[in-house]
């Protein structure tokens, strides 16, 4: 359009704003064209599956490989559990992934008097590898990949896990799946922790070189910027932050004496699927840029595998309201989309009904359904990358590519992911993030449909049928604990801890095959996790203004 035309334009009809930006303050230009891509060089652009991956990690992605349907579950009793599972299987997932509660995730058992009213409650209840076998009950684990979204206790569930397959005779090289296992994001966003920080960076070393030599198909880690983005973090700090944290692992791996190709190509990463869809989908891209340049040109990483970010993706639970929650359908289906056409490997979609509760069944059998129409309806899979070579999405994915790395060098030269967390200086950026954005909603200059814009009041009074809490899980576990204690090898069980911990006392050995030990003889999580306390302690958080 010419100046005049243009002229003419917004003098009778004024654009809606003053000034247009991306969620995470990147400037928006009326319109984009070649001009605004000419400094980008064309093998910044590349191919999918060839270097530095930012059209997709795979040659062919969805077209030979499409993305894995992991919706999550994970509430009561283990056998509560393996029915969702079971179900969802039926209906058409190809992957489990599971949520543990809170005691699990704190390494607390659950007749422990810290566990009172948590058993159960918004995850899964694991105590013994007892538990982990109920779990699985029925599912064939060396067919099926399972994800476990567990952090602090992150190694001792991976024993109960290893522990059930070898005695179901599985060869642990076929075992596929993840575990979430990312301490720094715990300390700086979800903030479920049991030690200091360095002690927990040390088991998830032991835990990702174990596992490298013993399950060489699981993903030890999965680095999870979602969690970052879900308090509040915009979208460049989560990729920022999220490599921050990624170069502190590769460091002590490395640091312990693994080479990096020996490890790097079972490191994946977890990030959100949020509300600018543009920016989301150029975020992804350019985190698989990032990625590839930091393992490339840091780590000398040689092979392509080591340089592929391979991410699962979640739709933004905190996109979700409880006012007109059917609205939710339609947030998780756009943010679906644009996790496809960012090129992600699996992929959760919430349930409508998930800022209430747990989903319920048919919570979860629609968001299945809203993974399969936009892989089977819409055609939006035979092409990889569509939006590639757009004016708009390449220079922003180059925007946001530069914003990271201007972030990456500032965290550097302040001493590192561990210091600035150890310092509270990750979890202030994060509190300044979300309290900008919720200025923004609360001044309207952030729309929630139905929420700020549109409101609807007789929807505010609107009865929604939740999952419901069984009242009797934290007894069965109680009795399943006793029963146990009864019949097991108590003085074994002493003499496995008293060296597990001074094992810890020392950095160089690796702690997974004593716990593993502990697990085959029935020791409870709770008893392993407190062991460690007696060494390093308990963590207590920095204080932030």
């Amino acid at each position: 359009m010419g100046g005049g035309a243009l002229a003419a334009t917004l003098k009778s009809r004024p654009e809606e704003k003053q000034t247009y930006e991306t969620e995470s303050g990147i400037p928006l230009k009326r319109i984009y064209t070649a001009a605004d891509i000419a400094d980008i060089p064309a093998s910044e652009l590349g191919f999918p599956g060839a270097y530095p991956f930012t059209r997709g990690v795979y040659p062919t992605m969805y077209r030979g490989r499409p993305w894995t349907i992991r919706q999550v579950a994970g509430f009561g009793n283990p056998e509560a559990t393996n029915q969702r599972y079971k179900y969802m299987i039926q209906t058409g997932q190809t992957g489990l992934s599971t949520d543990f509660d809170l005691p699990t995730l704190l390494g607390l058992d659950s007749d422990d008097p810290m566990a009172f009213g948590e058993v159960g409650r918004v995850g899964v209840a694991i105590d013994t590898v007892d538990d982990v076998e109920r779990l699985f009950d029925g599912i064939d684990l060396e067919k099926i990949s399972v994800s476990l979204t567990i952090n602090p206790s992150a190694w001792v569930i991976y024993a109960m896990f290893v522990t059930v397959a070898e005695e179901r005779g599985c060869d642990l090289h076929k075992l596929t799946g993840t575990l979430q296992a990312d301490p720094l994001k715990e300390y700086v966003a979800q903030k479920e922790w049991i030690y200091p920080v360095r002690p927990a960076v040390r088991l998830l070393r032991d835990l990702i070189m174990y596992s490298a030599r013993t399950t060489p198909k699981i993903n030890p880690v999965s680095l999870s910027g979602y969690h970052l983005s879900d308090v509040g973090g915009n979208a460049l700090q989560e990729i920022a932050f999220t490599m921050a944290f990624t170069i502190s692992y590769c460091e002590e791996v490395t640091r312990a004496g693994m080479d990096i190709d020996d490890f790097a190509p079972r490191l994946s990463f977890f990030f959100i699927s949020h509300q600018d869809f543009f920016e989301q989908i150029c975020k992804f891209r350019a985190a698989r840029r990032v990625y590839a340049k930091i393992m490339s040109e840091r780590f000398n990483a040689r092979k392509p595998e080591s340089m592929r970010l391979r991410v699962h993706v979640q739709t933004a639970a905190m996109s979700l309201t409880k006012v007109e929650h059917h609205n939710n359908l339609m947030r998780t289906a756009i943010q679906a989309l644009g996790a496809v056409l960012g090129g992600c490997q699996s992929m959760h979609t919430n349930g409508l009904d998930e800022a209430f509760a747990i989903p319920t069944e048919e919570a979860m059998k629609l968001a299945i359904r809203t993974q399969q129409i936009i892989r089977e309806e819409i055609n939006v899979t035979s092409v990889i990358d569509p939006l590639g070579g757009s004016y708009f999405i390449e220079r922003l994915t180059k925007d946001m590519e530069d914003e990271v790395w201007k972030m990456l060098d500032e965290i550097q030269k302040r001493g590192g992911a561990i210091k600035l967390v150890e310092e509270g200086w990750f979890q202030q950026k994060l509190a300044d993030s979300a309290y900008a954005t919720f200025k923004k909603i609360g001044s309207g200059e952030k729309i929630s449909v139905g929420v700020n814009k549109y409101v609807d009041a007789a929807s505010r009074s609107a009865d929604v049928h939740i999952h419901p809490y069984d009242d009797h899980c934290t007894q069965l576990q109680i009795d399943r604990l006793r029963a146990v204690r009864e019949n097991r090898d108590d003085a074994r069980i002493q003499s496995l801890l008293k060296e597990l911990v001074e094992q810890a006392r020392s950095d160089d050995i690796n702690l997974l095959p004593k716990t593993i030990e502990l697990v085959r003889a029935k020791a409870t999580l709770g008893e392993i996790c407190s062991a460690l306390r007696e060494v390093w302690g308990s963590y207590s958080e920095p204080m932030i203004v």
